[in-house]
C-alpha cells in the first residue's frame, strides 16, 4: 500500500513537471486572446458600480452597457488624439534632433579620442542613416503590421469588455463554481476582489497620470524634445511596477543630456524628473494603496519577469493585477493558504 502511495506520489510530481511548462506555453501560444480578454476582465470589473448604479434606478441592461461603451470609447478616443499629437511632434521636430544628436555624439567622441586615445571607427551620420532606415518600405511594413496587431487587440478588449458588462459571462457564478464551492464564500471573495483591484487600478491611473504630466512639464520647461511623447510615455510605462520609473528616469536623462548644455540645468533637470517618480511612486502611491496590496519585492519583480517573458509589455502591465487577483484566491483555500502568505508584504 505504502509502495503504491509513493509510486502516485512519484507520478503526480512528473505530471506536475510536465504540465507546467505546457501551461506556460499555452499561455504564451494564445496571447492574442488572453491578453484581450484579462484586460478586460479589469476594465468591466472598474465599470461595474456604475452598471449597478445605473440597475437601480431602472435602466435597461443594454443601455448601460452602451452608456459604458461610450465612455470607454471616448477613452480611448483621447488616447487616440494624444499619439497622434505626440507623433506630430516627434516628425516635424525629428531632423533638428538628430542633427543636434550628430553634433553632440561627434564631440562625445571626439573628446574620448583625444582623452583615451579611442580610435573613432563609428560612421558620424549613423543616426540619420538610422532614422533613413527606419523611414524605408520595410521599417514601414513592420510598424503598419504592430499598428494592427495593437488595432486587434484593441478591438478584442471592448468586445469582451462588452460580452462581460451584459453578464454573457459571469465571473461571480464562475468562480462560486471552479474555486470557491461555498456560495457566501465565493461572494464575499468576490467582492474583494472587485473592490481592492478597482482602488489599484484608480490610485494606479492617478498616480501614472500625475508622473505623466509632470514629466512632459518638465520636459517642456527645460527645451527638452517631444514633451508631450515624454509625458504619454511616462504615463504608460509607469504602469509596470517598479520597472517602469527608472526606465523613464533613464531614458528621459540620456535625451537630455543631448539638448542640455550646462551642467547645472542637466542636473537639475534629472532631479526635477527623478523626484517626480519618487513622489508619485514611492510616497503616494504607496499611502493610496494602503495595505491592499501587501505584496513583497520579491514577488512583484519574479511576476514581473515571469509574465513579461510569456507576454511582452502587456504581461509587465498585467502583471500586479494578475498577482493581486491570485494572492486574495489563494487566501480563500486552505491548501493555497501558505502560497499567500509567502506572497504577502507583512
Amino acid at each position: 500500500m505504502n509502495s503504491l502511495l509513493k509510486d502516485l506520489s512519484l507520478t503526480n510530481k512528473l505530471l506536475l513537471f510536465l504540465v507546467v511548462p505546457l501551461v506556460f506555453f499555452l499561455l504564451k501560444i494564445l496571447s492574442f486572446i488572453l491578453i484581450p480578454l484579462i484586460s478586460s476582465m479589469f476594465i468591466a470589473l472598474m465599470y461595474l458600480p456604475l452598471m449597478r448604479t445605473l440597475k437601480r434606478k431602472k435602466v435597461p441592461n443594454l443601455v448601460s452597457v452602451g452608456i459604458v461603451l461610450i465612455i470607454f470609447l471616448l477613452i480611448l478616443f483621447a488616447a487616440f488624439l494624444l499619439i497622434k499629437v505626440s507623433s506630430i511632434e516627434i516628425v516635424e521636430n525629428k531632423d533638428a534632433f538628430l542633427q543636434q544628436a550628430t553634433i553632440k555624439l561627434d564631440s562625445i567622441l571626439l573628446s574620448l579620442q583625444e582623452n583615451y586615445g579611442i580610435v573613432n571607427a563609428t560612421d558620424a551620420n549613423f543616426l540619420s542613416d538610422l532614422a533613413k532606415n527606419n523611414s524605408s518600405s520595410e521599417g514601414l511594413g513592420k510598424t503598419f503590421g504592430q499598428v494592427g496587431s495593437i488595432l486587434t487587440m484593441l478591438l478584442m478588449t471592448v468586445f469582451f469588455t462588452v460580452l462581460l458588462l451584459a453578464e454573457s459571462v459571469n465571473v461571480e457564478k464562475l468562480i462560486a463554481k471552479t474555486i470557491i464551492k461555498t456560495r457566501f464564500a465565493s461572494v464575499k471573495t468576490f467582492r474583494r476582489i472587485e473592490k481592492d483591484l478597482i482602488k489599484f487600478i484608480k490610485v494606479k491611473v492617478l498616480v501614472s497620470l500625475g508622473t505623466g504630466i509632470f514629466t512632459g512639464m518638465f520636459c517642456y520647461f527645460f527645451d527638452v524634445s517631444f514633451p508631450i511623447f515624454w509625458g504619454l510615455f511616462a504615463f504608460l510605462i509607469n504602469f509596470v511596477q517598479m520597472v517602469g520609473s527608472f526606465i523613464t528616469i533613464i531614458l528621459v536623462s540620456i535625451f537630455a543630456t543631448i539638448e542640455i548644455e550646462h551642467g547645472s540645468t542637466l542636473f537639475l533637470f534629472i532631479v526635477c524628473v527623478s523626484l517626480t517618480q519618487v513622489l508619485y511612486g514611492s510616497i503616494l502611491e504607496p499611502i493610496f494603496m494602503g495595505k491592499t496590496f501587501s505584496i513583497n519585492v520579491v514577488t512583484v519583480l519574479v511576476m514581473l519577469m515571469l509574465w513579461g517573458f510569456i507576454w511582452g509589455i502587456p504581461g509587465m502591465i498585467l502583471a500586479i493585477p494578475i498577482t493581486a487577483f491570485l494572492k486574495i484566491i489563494f487566501e480563500q483555500l486552505p491548501k493555497t493558504k501558505i502560497l499567500s502568505d509567502i506572497m504577502s508584504g507583512d
